[in-house]
């Protein structure tokens, strides 16, 4: 697990601090010659429907927000290239297995 930082003993700390301190991530590079066009983004939201965590991706070198990866017209409308660096984060229960399996997907290149 990915800690952005670790609240002291007495520290207040915002929800959104807490929460970041609890999910994970990872960055990885789309391989696949077409991006997260129709056919691998569907196979991409299937597989981030399997788990109970909630899973986003973004693109890192565009700086865009996180959008929810368990919808295909959310990440078709990022527009996700070849080549593309995005960031990959999962929040819940089954957090790091969701996490390698999305990972995988992505560096496998989808199977073209």
């Amino acid at each position: 697990m990915e800690a952005k930082g670790v609240a002291q003993r007495g520290q207040l700390v915002s929800k959104c601090e807490l929460k970041e301190l609890f999910m994970v991530t990872k960055q990885t590079k789309i391989v696949n010659a077409t991006g997260l066009h129709a056919r691998p983004a569907s196979v991409f939201v299937t597989e981030a429907k399997k788990y109970e965590s909630t899973v986003t991706i973004k693109d890192v070198d565009k700086g865009s927000a996180p959008v929810n990866a368990k919808s295909i017209m959310m990440i078709l409308a990022a527009g996700l290239g070849s080549g593309t660096t995005v960031e990959i984060a999962c929040d819940g229960a089954d957090e790091q297995v969701a996490l390698d399996a999305l990972i995988a997907l992505v560096d496998s290149g989808f199977g073209e």
